[in-house]
């Protein structure tokens, strides 16, 4: 039997527990703050279903187009939002170390060190034990990062990790950084009925996303009341009584009574062992990993947030189960980051998967677009949907579709169509045969790629 050792009980750690047990692995997954890690305790479940309430919020301010009247006063109680969000996260981590152990995967709760690819030293609150293995799985993830002039305190100025504690909605919440964690907050403390301001480096919000789509996201921000520092970097945050002032490099200051701080991850490689064992770590502190999650040292894998190779939970548990299937010998498919689907939680969503308009534009790849507004769609107009649209991307002449954008409502839900149609390379006459419900928001992304045919 093989004895694997994974350290990091998130998405990229269990999921790799659950594959290995199956496969005939002897499994212990040691993770230091609680099974599901910082993706489900701290990070993507609390801030969806954060989102949740923003979004339902969002919807009832938009009722009155449809014909509903709701009293002007209706407010969210944040302390029960939290409290729920909370309570939510501790649910799914239980459920988690449910399916561990009904899948007889040992869980320690402690950190680890490495000593070589066949041993691990783990400290639990009863002290240390060594654990002989054949393989490791590095999956500890990653924590916010911070700069010397601005540290979070807990109280006014937060990271993503820290805002659960808040029991009143916001006053004046500021945020730094406009990647995808900080257009997500400002978003979701917008429609929460916060006053928000954005503060971006670059001269638009969501800089990696599609630009179509961030041109719709600010857009929208701009239009609900949001005030969004296009150009404007960050040089301090301070706090002052119950305010804080966020000191901008030009020597402009915007003042409000919380801040939030997304300046991007760090991994969680420090003090493992990982650089004594020969695994090799870029400037970043990042694990060098292949497409199957190998590191520099045989017998070690890694996975994750910790490799950064793309921080998503979905990729996260891919990179996982891939490595146990290549340690076990079960049949593997390396990952392909062409296929990864991914979405932007503001409100409207933004999902994308495959090739990028970025891409297409700099001569990368040859592509034919075809994008429709959500506008012309007859379920968007029933439902009130005035933001937003379906982009697909085909091969000139064989019509195989390679990649897609779609902005809207549950964008994450429709995308998975287009993720499907990448995977199996089909061609957009393939896509646009299968039968789309009407009325439906899917029936854009069938009418895409009925743009897209070209006769014979």
């Amino acid at each position: 039997m093989t004895h694997v050792t994974i350290i990091g009980g998130g998405p990229g750690g269990y999921e790799a527990a659950l594959v290995a047990s199956r496969l005939g692995g002897q499994v212990t997954l040691i993770e230091r703050d609680g099974v599901g890690g910082s993706t489900v305790l701290t990070d993507c479940v609390p801030s969806k279903t954060l989102i949740a309430t923003s979004d339902l919020m969002t919807d009832v301010g938009a009722s009155a187009e449809l014909g509903v009247k709701v009293p002007s006063a209706v407010r969210p109680d944040l302390d029960a939002v939290n409290k729920r969000v909370l309570r939510l996260a501790l649910a799914q981590s239980a459920d988690i170390a449910q399916r561990l152990e009904t899948s007889n995967v040992t869980v320690l709760i402690g950190t680890a060190r490495i000593v070589d690819s066949s041993t691990v030293v783990c400290s639990t609150s009863d002290g240390e034990q060594t654990l002989a293995t054949d393989a490791i799985l590095v999956a500890t993830g990653a924590h916010p990062r911070v700069s010397s002039e601005a540290q979070p305190d807990g109280e006014r100025i937060l990271t993503w990790e820290q805002v659960y504690t808040l029991r009143d909605v916001p006053e004046h919440m500021i945020v730094v950084g406009s990647g995808v964690t900080g257009a997500e907050f400002a978003s979701a403390y917008n429609g929460l009925g916060a006053e928000v301001t954005l503060v971006s480096s670059r001269d638009q919000v969501l800089p990696g996303e599609d630009a179509d789509a961030a041109a719709v996201i600010e857009n929208v921000f701009t239009r609900r009341g949001m005030t969004v520092l296009d150009q404007s970097r960050m040089q301090s945050v301070e706090r002052v009584g119950d305010r804080v002032v966020v000191t901008l490099t030009d020597g402009r200051t915007v003042e409000g009574s919380h801040c939030l701080l997304a300046l991007g991850s760090i991994p969680n490689t420090a003090d493992l062992g990982l650089v004594e064992a020969g695994v090799d770590l870029d400037d970043r502190g990042f694990v060098d990993v292949d497409r199957v999650s190998r590191t520099s040292v045989r017998g070690i894998y890694a996975a994750g947030d910790c490799t950064g190779v793309l921080m998503l939970a979905s990729v996260a548990a891919q990179q996982g189960r891939i490595a146990m299937a290549h340690l076990l010998g079960d049949a593997v498919r390396p990952l392909d980051l062409a296929t990864v689907a991914s979405n932007v939680f503001t409100s409207p969503e933004i999902a994308t998967v495959g090739v990028s308009q970025q891409q297409v534009d700099g001569g990368d790849i040859a592509a034919e677009m075809a994008m429709l507004p959500l506008t012309s769609n007859p379920r968007a107009k029933m439902q009130g949907v005035h933001d937003g649209f379906v982009k697909l991307f085909a091969r000139p002449g064989v019509g195989t579709i390679i990649g897609g954008v779609v902005v809207g409502p549950r964008a994450s839900e429709l995308i998975h169509a287009v993720s499907l149609a990448v995977t199996a390379t089909l061609t957009v006459d393939q896509f646009a045969d299968s039968f789309t419900v009407y009325p439906s928001l899917s029936g854009s992304i069938g009418e895409a790629a009925r743009r897209l045919h070209r006769p014979t």
